[in-house]
């Protein structure tokens, strides 16, 4: 007999779970819920429909199945024995919540809806108690808000207009203001809405609305705003949400109760503070939706205008949460973010997750919390996230050129600095003028009154992002400190004015779209124009991340870099010397275009080698620059790799002075182009075929990198020692042919000036046919390095280039997992496997790197930590990055 699969699970009056998976099968606000009840704190009861029961439901024609509604309706009777409560019954009302909560975290992305379980019947119920009037009808019209959103379809914050003109016309700055009378016209007025604007009467039965708020929970996994933020953040689309439907209480009864966020420690910065907000008489969205500035848990002497501090107007409650966050950080070994509500005086407590931090917290906390005993290294490490480091080697603002921006007179204001960095840009007041904004190469600020989870498009695209409500746990910014974007809110001296024209007034100024503004994260401040930045300070905790990743990670992190300027850059962020020079680069300059040029078209090999000493000193002094930034760091030197095509003068370019130099006739050059231009220079005369064809080209630049060695260890001390790469090998005579050629000209040299240094001699293998020969070819070299941006291109048969055009639809559809150009698809990964079984079992000896632009991607470290490679080569910036990377997927190994 099959064993029936558990699908919802109860939590409270003693029960809760020790799943092996919790957050797998009870997404992280379901399984800390059940933890937090385990802990005995006080938790309202209620239980978590599973994350398998999501994809049950979307491969079941979206539907929920008998054996669900059955085991959810059991639960929900012992829910409502347990409080003495009913859903429904107008004298002893049950009212739930029911909230999303997948396995990755995924902050205000999908929906949830609050108290539940209200008709017309239970309002009146509630009503009739003495003064709970007010309550009553405002908690009604934000559950017609929410279910008429969630479940039957209306437009996001179409009833909430309705409101915000009843405030005005009432007078009431905030919601709690409003009378009772005019609630009560307000709920009449949704209910008529809804029935306008949808067709549907709101249900009045509350098994109705559970069941359609069930199903509704379960649809917010594909909203657009989710789904965009799982590409973001490369989380799989098929895991699913779980559903928590907990009995409601309420921080909006009176002036003894109150609703917040805490965090353990600063967000922004990583200071060991106890740091949150609250709102008073207020419920649980009011503070993350950033429709109001929330007032400050702990009294903060600085504040003049938040408000008394929770620590403040509710002492005892205040103490009782300060000791439970310290027990849930203890517990955790993290930062918690938790939500809480106060009712009439007593605590609950809603929700802990790992809370979203800054680049600089991320690192600060973990080096904090190892010092304080608190958890291991190796812990550290898997909470800071490769995005953190990517986010921290991000510029700051000059102090000079801001200090000189306040002299002119272009500070206008200071928010909230709820995401560190600095940006300056062109501003924007809506999300979609925010991607085409970018999508035309700009760096767009979005500004507005606050953002929502809709507005998550724009936010992706936008370099900052300025609101003039909302506090430092409004969703602008936990997204943006998640996406580690400069990001300000509630700037209350800025004010959006909508008319004929969008404007923004702040600083006594008006902006419009298009104008500049430049925002601090780090302080908070909002300044006219732009102002220069300079790299950031990455500090002593930054040096200790690097300490604890040399001591887990398995594989070398070199750098792709080709100038002094970005070597030193690479080295600064903690690489371990340069894994691809691309020596091409240097033939840039004008001089020596021409010169190449003249060698590519001149007529015989002795015009060809004339040309070619023309160019050595020149590529001497250009290697010595070189090897001078990278001291004695290992650096390899990739021998001359693009198509012959790419360096051929273009049509509209004056030839005489170059048919002159040649000694031919402009038609005789006008011809000898025409014969060399290629159909497809992807796969026509570059790489090795170049040292084949021309190897005086090759050996020109395999003596210039001996020559330049020699120069700067007599003239300067440095021990260089480069690395000499082919590329785009096939075959193993190929090979052969090259190093030979290559290696008897170094050996000729060698003598004539007395440096008798080994070179290590390497192939890209960018080929399938290089593939299958690999253990061939590794009897012929030092060295392996896997070029994986061609290899992607001949073995899908898809250009880089062009597939813009078609690339995301055919992600969008499945027909690709993903980009194959930043994740290392399926059939790359085989053949990568066989290239290092063959390469290996050749020459056991064998280095084996990976230079192509798929280093860059942390998302490929875990494979590439499980096939043993020895180093990545990836960009400068991406150095530190890579290098987490690699060292969390050493550790998860060890894990699993």
């Amino acid at each position: 007999m099959t064993q029936r699969i558990q699908h919802v699970y109860f939590f409270g009056d003693g029960v809760h779970h020790d799943l092996s998976n919790p957050n797998d099968v009870l997404g992280c606000k379901g399984a800390n819920l059940a933890e937090m009840t385990r802990l005995g704190l006080p938790v309202p009861p209620g239980f978590t429909v599973s994350t398998v029961a999501c994809r049950n439901y979307y491969e079941g024609d979206e539907t929920l199945s008998p054996e669900l509604v059955e085991e959810a309706t059991r639960c929900l009777e012992r829910l409502e024995r347990i409080t003495d409560r009913a859903l429904g019954d107008p004298e002893r009302p049950l009212l739930v919540s029911v909230r999303s909560g997948a396995s990755v975290s995924m902050p205000g992305m999908m929906d949830t809806i609050l108290n539940l379980g209200l008709n017309d019947d239970v309002v009146a119920g509630i009503a009739a108690r003495p003064g709970m009037a007010r309550f009553a009808y405002d908690a009604y019209r934000r559950f017609l808000e929410m279910y008429s959103e969630v479940v039957l379809g209306m437009k996001a914050g179409k009833l909430a207009q309705l409101f915000e003109r009843v405030k005005i016309r009432a007078g009431a700055e905030w919601d709690h203001e409003v009378d009772v009378e005019s609630l009560k016209h307000l709920v009449d007025l949704y209910k008529q809405t809804i029935w306008t604007k949808t067709g549907t009467a709101f249900p009045m039965d509350p098994m109705e609305q559970l069941w359609g708020a069930l199903a509704g929970v379960f649809k917010s996994w594909n909203n657009r705003r989710a789904v965009e933020y799982r590409q973001l953040y490369s989380i799989p689309q098929h895991l699913g949400t779980a559903v928590t439907i907990q009995r409601m209480v309420f921080g909006n009864l009176d002036d003894s109760s109150a609703t917040g966020v805490a965090l353990t420690r600063d967000p922004s910065s990583g200071e060991k503070v106890f740091y949150g907000e609250y709102l008073p008489n207020a419920q649980g969205e009011d503070v993350v939706a950033g429709l109001h500035t929330p007032r400050p848990i702990k009294s903060d002497p600085t504040d003049q205008w938040s408000g008394p501090s929770l620590e403040q107007s509710m002492p005892e409650v205040y103490q009782q949460l300060e000791d439970v966050v310290n027990r849930l950080e203890q517990h955790f070994g993290d930062l918690q973010d938790i939500e809480f509500t106060v009712e009439q005086g007593k605590l609950w407590m809603l929700q802990t997750r790992s809370g979203k931090r800054s680049a600089k917290a991320a690192i600060r906390i973990a080096v904090e919390m190892v010092e304080e005993g608190l958890i291991s290294p190796q812990k550290g490490l898997l909470q800071i996230q490769p995005q953190h480091v990517a986010h921290l080697v991000h510029p700051t603002f000059s102090p000079d050129s801001k200090q000189e921006a306040r002299a002119e007179g272009r500070a206008l204001a200071r928010g909230l600095p709820a995401s560190p960095g600095a940006e300056s840009g062109p501003i924007v007041f809506t999300p979609a003028r925010a991607v085409e904004m970018a999508g035309k190469g700009k760096r767009p600020i979005l500004v507005r009154t606050e953002t929502i989870p809709d507005d998550i498009h724009g936010v992706s695209r936008s370099c900052g992002i300025l609101t003039t409500r909302g506090g430092m746990t409004s969703h602008a910014a936990v997204v943006a400190r998640g996406m580690g974007k400069c990001c300000i809110v509630g700037c209350r001296d800025a004010e959006i004015l909508k008319g004929k024209e969008t404007i923004l007034r702040v600083g006594g100024r008006v902006f419009r779209e298009g104008d500049e503004l430049s925002l601090d994260g780090g302080t908070g401040e909002v300044f006219s124009g732009s102002i220069e930045k300079i790299s950031p300070d990455l500090g002593r905790e930054y040096e200790t991340l690097l300490r604890w990743i040399d001591r887990f990670s398995p594989i070398h992190v070199l750098a792709n870099a080709h100038t002094p300027h970005e070597i030193r850059t690479a080295l600064a962020f903690g690489a371990g010397g340069v894994g691809l020079c691309r020596t091409e680069h240097l033939f840039t300059s004008p001089e020596r275009m021409r010169a190449v040029q003249e060698m590519i078209l001149a007529p015989n090999e002795d015009a060809r080698r004339a040309v070619i000493q023309r160019l050595l000193p020149l590529q001497i002094e250009d290697y010595k620059d070189i090897f001078k930034a990278v001291g004695s760091y290992p650096i390899t030197m990739r021998l001359l790799d693009p198509p012959l095509n790419e360096f051929l003068p273009g049509e509209e370019e004056s030839l005489a002075d170059l048919a002159e130099a040649l000694g031919e006739s402009l038609s005789e050059l006008h011809a000898r182009i025409r014969r060399l231009r290629e159909t497809n220079p992807l796969f026509g005369h570059r790489g090795c075929r170049i040292g084949v064809t021309f190897p005086e080209m090759y050996e020109m630049q395999v003596e210039a990198i001996l020559r330049a060695a020699k120069q700067v260890e007599t003239e300067d001390g440095i021990a260089a020692t480069p690395s000499i790469m082919v590329p785009f090998i096939s075959t193993p005579r190929e090979l052969e042919f090259v190093r030979v050629s290559c290696t008897t000209h170094l050996e000729r040299v060698a003598r004539e000036i007395d440096f008798h240094r080994y070179l290590p001699f390497g192939t890209m293998i960018e080929l399938p046919n290089a593939i299958i020969q690999a253990e061939e070819l590794a009897r012929e070299v030092d060295f392996f390095n896997f070029g994986t941006n061609d290899l992607t291109q001949a073995v899908l048969g898809i250009s880089r280039e062009d597939s813009r055009q078609f690339m995301p639809l055919y992600i969008d559809i499945g027909l690709l997992p993903d980009d194959p150009f930043g994740h290392l698809h399926p059939s790359i990964r085989t053949l990568i496997t066989e290239a290092v079984r063959k390469g290996r079992k050749g020459n056991p000896d064998l280095r084996i790197g990976l230079c192509g632009d798929h280093a860059n991607e942390p998302e490929n470290a875990e494979f590439l930590v499980e096939k043993a490679i020895d180093y990545l080569s990836c960009s400068p910036y991406r150095v530190p990055v890579v290098r987490l990377a690699t060292a969390r997927a050493a550790l998860e190994g060890m894990k699993g």
